[in-house]
């Protein structure tokens, strides 16, 4: 019998720390914690410049110096002196790790991939917050100790910096029997171009400006570990590319139509809320733009799939943080993908109608929803804002495949109202769902409660012409 052929060796997910698993730096955290502590009792020269420079511009030769002289500090000392320090640290720095890279990790892990820090930082001051965030391995920097235990001053093996991190990541690799082809890298240093180009397959995270002209240049990925995957930010500015569309399209853009918003107040200035609201018109989304201008926020907004499939806007809208929702899957993979960016500390926006209703039913004053967004308060524990749009489809009818540009001189008014928080009781997610249409209701104007029965000419505008000709 013969034997059967050795596997393939995995591959292994590597992560830089400073700027690619972190807004910034972990040296400002590490130094405070030592000074707290007593551990050490003097800054090195330039210091807070130094810091500041690095999570403004990322890594460079000073950073470098001051980290490669840094075990100088500890010569002398007990090789647990540090301990306590890198322990308080390791609590404060854990709160800072991008909530989307904690995400990655978990996903290279659910795929078998051992999950591996790679840090300029010496190992015994990252070793606790990798075993916080269940990293599996740490290659960092070593600091010799003396036959007594103390350091003396001078490195165990190389300055994990460079080339030298893609030799001790080699070093690694060769004992754990991992193929680096087989492997993903991330981190933000065009110094740790060595490792990225090593690995089949390398990513630039938050890059310096260097390494994002050599990732456009190569085809590499540009991802930022702070907001949801695929979403892009502007290279260099980090500046959303949504909040650039916001900034882009003020109410003077659109001169046949105005606005009037109110409550926006009422969105969370940070961490995790659903909004929602309902569907009038196609102008619906100027209305939704100019409510998120009046907050600092930006969102991701769940779409029909139909949107993503069209060349060009897809793409742009996946850029700008849409959610395609596939109605055929029941929207599964965007309640996922939705419940990741909520965890994650984002906005979600829907619409639970999920579509313009049409004819007589554009005029029914009870508003039907989807569940979607009482299982994603209920999967999260989320807060749920409600929204009302009011007077959209004065400007763009149902009817018609293009918005009444003509009426400058008297253009209609889009009313937007954003409520509080709904309460929900969790006692089912339709009984949750009837809350949230009718917070959403409650924001239109009382016209917009009152049954009543539309002329022929009002159905005819709510009907999508294509539907007329079919009848």
């Amino acid at each position: 019998m013969s034997a059967a052929p050795p596997a393939d060796p995995p591959g292994a997910a590597i992560f830089d720390l400073d700027r690619t698993l972190l807004q910034g730096g972990t040296g400002p955290l590490l130094a405070r914690a030592m000074y707290d502590l007593g551990v050490v009792t003097r800054r090195l020269p330039g210091e807070r410049l130094i810091f500041r420079a690095f999570d403004v511009l990322g890594e460079n030769l000073p950073s470098v110096a001051l980290a490669r002289q840094a075990s100088l500090v500890a010569r002398g000392r007990d090789g647990g002196a540090f301990d306590s320090a890198a322990d308080l640290a390791a609590e404060a720095i854990r709160t800072v790790v991008h909530p989307f890279a904690l995400t990655l990790i978990e996903q290279h892990r659910a795929a078998g991939r051992p999950v591996v820090l790679a840090t300029t930082t010496p190992e015994h001051l990252v070793r606790p917050l990798a075993d916080r965030l269940g990293i599996d391995h740490v290659v960092a920097t070593r600091y010799a100790l003396t036959e007594d235990g103390r350091f003396d001053g001078s490195l165990d093996g190389p300055f994990v910096w460079s080339r030298g991190k893609l030799s001790a990541v080699r070093a690694w690799a060769e004992r754990e029997g991992v193929d680096l082809r087989e492997s993903f890298a991330y981190s933000d240093s065009i110094f740790d171009l060595p490792l990225l180009t090593a690995v089949g397959n390398p990513a630039a995270v938050n890059p310096d400006p260097r390494l994002t002209v050599y990732a456009l240049a190569r085809g590499w990925p540009i991802v930022h570990f702070d907001v949801s995957p695929g979403v892009v930010k502007i290279p260099v500015l980090g500046v959303e590319l949504q909040r650039l569309l916001f900034a882009a399209c003020p109410p003077a853009l659109w001169p046949y139509a105005r606005f009037d918003v109110a409550g926006p107040e009422h969105v969370p200035r940070s961490g995790p809320a659903i909004l929602v609201g309902n569907h009038r018109s196609y102008f619906d989304v100027p209305a939704i733009i100019q409510m998120m201008r009046a907050t600092p926020r930006t969102g991701r907004i769940l779409a029909k799939r139909e949107l993503f499939d069209v060349p060009l806007v897809g793409g742009l809208a996946l850029a700008l943080g849409g959610i395609p929702v596939d109605r055929g899957r029941a929207g599964t993979e965007s309640l996922e993908a939705a419940t990741v960016a909520l965890e994650g500390g984002e906005l979600v926006c829907l619409l639970p109608q999920g579509t313009i209703p049409r004819g007589e039913r554009f005029f029914d004053p009870v508003l039907v929803g989807r569940t979607g967004a009482a299982r994603l308060a209920a999967a999260t524990g989320a807060p749920v804002i409600p929204f009302g749009i009011w007077g959209s489809e004065e400007v763009w009818p149902r009817s018609s495949p293009l918005p009444r540009m003509h009426r400058l001189r008297h253009p209609p008014t889009v009313r937007v109202r954003v409520g509080p928080p709904v309460g929900l009781e969790g006692d089912g997610f339709v009984a949750d769902t009837a809350r949230i249409m009718a917070a959403i209701s409650d924001l239109l104007p009382p016209q917009a409660r009152a049954a009543r029965t539309p002329t022929a000419e009002e159905v005819a505008r709510a009907t999508p012409r294509s539907r007329r000709r079919r009848r």
